[in-house]
């Protein structure tokens, strides 16, 4: 016979533990806020919102194989992770190139990632659960990328998280990519709030230091590289449940 009780009772305890683990999380996103004095906060896209670097290194791979090129990952993440592709192709192809041509490599590139990884795209951890508790907050918030704007919309065509970011900026808005700041100051910029009051999120080195650089706090999510290349930020963490 089924104890209909004890089925009650687990019930509830389940929904108890649950809006106790949603109630440690708003706790700790608002100490967070507190800590870094936060108006806004500015995301990195690979890596950060969707734990996707894998795929951009299985890419890259598969589409040097033809020119007998390899990249090896403790490469991939001190060369390519948090540049914009004008960056990486010449460093792949070690010389310098027209705009054509890099953007005929860049697209070519870029298709075959976004077909390799669409039956596996999924948002970091605790992603979506955090957008919403920032924007019940009034929290600003932007992307800033070296990425391209035919992966933006394909995450944001994938992933129900567009209605969060009115502001996004890409490789094709700066001349200077990351380390530089630019990309994270046109951010702040366009948000209209101080660099002091703005926090990075961010999986990359050079996208640390490009933060840094801007004058903002820093918090770095261990996807890519592991936590001691990351000491440069203010904290590390694994996911969005903190």
């Amino acid at each position: 016979m089924i104890d209909f009780g004890y089925l009650k009772n687990y019930r509830n305890f389940a929904r108890f533990i649950k809006e106790k683990r949603k109630m440690d999380i708003q706790n700790k996103v608002q100490e967070i806020l507190q800590r870094f004095h936060t108006q806004a906060i500015i995301f990195d896209l690979d890596g950060t919102l969707i734990d996707n670097n894998a795929y951009h290194l299985k890419t890259w791979k598969k589409y040097l194989e033809n020119i007998g090129r390899n990249i090896l990952e403790d490469e991939y993440n001190a060369n390519i992770n948090g540049r914009t592709n004008k960056d990486v192709i010449q460093y792949i192809f070690g010389r310098q190139m027209s705009d054509e041509e890099i953007l005929k490599y860049s697209l070519e590139k870029e298709a075959l990632y976004r077909e390799m990884y669409l039956p596996f795209i999924k948002p970091v951890a605790g992603l979506i659960e955090f957008l919403e508790i920032l924007s019940k907050k009034n929290i600003r918030m932007a992307i800033a990328t070296s990425g391209i704007q035919p992966n933006i919309d394909f995450m944001f065509e994938n992933l129900p998280i567009k209605k969060y970011f009115k502001t996004v900026v890409n490789s094709s808005h700066i001349t200077k990519g990351k380390p530089d700041p630019e990309i994270y100051l046109k951010a702040a910029s366009i948000l209209q709030i101080p660099p002091e009051n703005c926090l990075v999120f961010e999986d990359a080195v050079v996208g640390i230091n490009a933060a840094k650089a801007a004058g903002m706090k820093v918090i770095a999510l261990a996807t890519t590289h592991p936590r001691e290349e990351l000491t440069g930020a203010d904290m590390i963490i694994e996911d969005f449940h903190f």
